[in-house]
Formats: structure tokens, C-alpha cells, sequence
């Protein structure tokens, strides 16, 4: 299978899930500190338990997309991201 070819830089969302929204902010503005980028609300879950924000930002190359999620990934305010 042929793998995508992704032109950089380019914005990339990153969705973000977790239960405290106050605190997924925090740990994508920590994270990011003077980059730009935007972040939204996406959708809460049915119980209410979970919320997701659609977190974009430009990335330079595949390395700093993936420090990106891998940095979000170790933050435990967060628990999936897509």
C-alpha cells in the first residue's frame, strides 16, 4: 500500500479527548506556548464525561507532528487523541 504524501509545512488537527476541558487547554497551550494555533470545542460525550477540542496547528515535518501527539499523549489530562 502506497503511503499518503503529505505536503509540509502544513496546518494538521490533532482531536483531543479527555474530562477537565479547562485542563486540556492548559496542557496544548503549555505545550505549544508561542506557536499559533487554534483550539475548539468539538463534541462532549452522551453521559457528559468526556469532552473533545479540535486542536490545529502548523507543523514544520512529520518529526515535529509526531513530538506534537507524542508530548500531548504523555499529559494526563489527556486521554485519546486522534
Amino acid at each position: 500500500m502506497k503511503k499518503n504524501e503529505i505536503e509540509y509545512p502544513c496546518d494538521w488537527k490533532f482531536k483531543i479527548i479527555g474530562q477537565d476541558e479547562e485542563l486540556i487547554r492548559k496542557a496544548a497551550t503549555g505545550l505549544l506556548g508561542s506557536r499559533s494555533y487554534t483550539i475548539n470545542n468539538s463534541k462532549a460525550s452522551s453521559g457528559g464525561k468526556y469532552i473533545s477540542l479540535n486542536l490545529v496547528v502548523n507543523v514544520k515535518d512529520e518529526v515535529d507532528r509526531n513530538e506534537i501527539f507524542n508530548s500531548l499523549q504523555k499529559n494526563s489530562a489527556i486521554k485519546h487523541i486522534l
